[in-house]
């Protein structure tokens, strides 16, 4: 949770700086380029805490590497393939102590508007699109009220809306923050165990990041 509340305020700052940044134009030129490739650390912590097996459930944020590639259909209009490099491990927990600890590795589509132009130094952006959330991993804690059934989570879908700001350094590099609320659509993906249905994982995570970037 420190991790979550660190790289919270490293982004709350850097979009602090666009308003007047925003105005300036930045020395360097991006020079036309289309395509972008950034590699970057983010936060996810869930917004929802799902009932399950008539318990309410707590479900701990992690933190993951991510890529994203991009292709600017104009100087102001991008589409983004973003994900998870690795997965986010989350553990589950009730009043009486954890209970089960489970996977999940997101990755998304989604179109952004960045504002300005490319000559500027800051660039804030946003963007909505949809996402999948794979969920696998998922283990019964041996001592937990679950221990020893088999637990299996459906597969999270629904819109993206993200938020964030890019900070040109040379007119290759770039550094980036950007916040990310995926919302699940589909009417909550099922809790299951041992093929019983017990909940639904309503998570609903926002994914806090920060990376370094390269046009080309």
């Amino acid at each position: 949770m420190m991790h979550f509340r660190h790289l919270t305020l490293a982004v709350v700052a850097t979009l602090a700086i666009a308003p007047s940044a925003f105005a300036q134009d930045a020395t360097t030129e991006t020079g036309g380029k289309r395509f972008a490739v950034v590699g970057g650390y983010a936060l996810s912590e869930p917004t929802k805490n799902p009932e399950i097996a008539g318990a309410r459930a707590h479900v701990d944020g992690d933190a993951a590497a991510t890529l994203s590639a991009s292709y600017y259909v104009t100087d102001n209009i991008a589409i983004e393939a973003w994900g998870a490099a690795d997965k986010f491990g989350h553990r589950v927990s009730t009043p009486n102590g954890k209970i089960a600890s489970i996977d999940s590795q997101p990755y998304a589509l989604s179109g952004q508007y960045h504002f300005g132009s490319s000559a500027n130094l800051v660039r804030p952006f946003v963007g909505l699109g949809y996402f999948e959330a794979n969920v696998d991993g998922e283990k019964a804690e041996p001592t937990g009220a679950l221990a020893g059934q088999h637990i299996g989570v459906e597969t999270a879908k629904g819109a993206m809306a993200t938020a964030g700001v890019d900070v040109n350094i040379t007119p290759t590099w770039f550094a980036r923050a950007d916040v990310r609320y995926m919302h699940d659509t589909t009417g909550q993906p099922d809790v299951k165990v041992d093929g019983a249905k017990v909940g639904k994982a309503e998570l609903n995570p926002v994914v806090l990041g920060v990376g370094i970037g390269a046009r080309f």
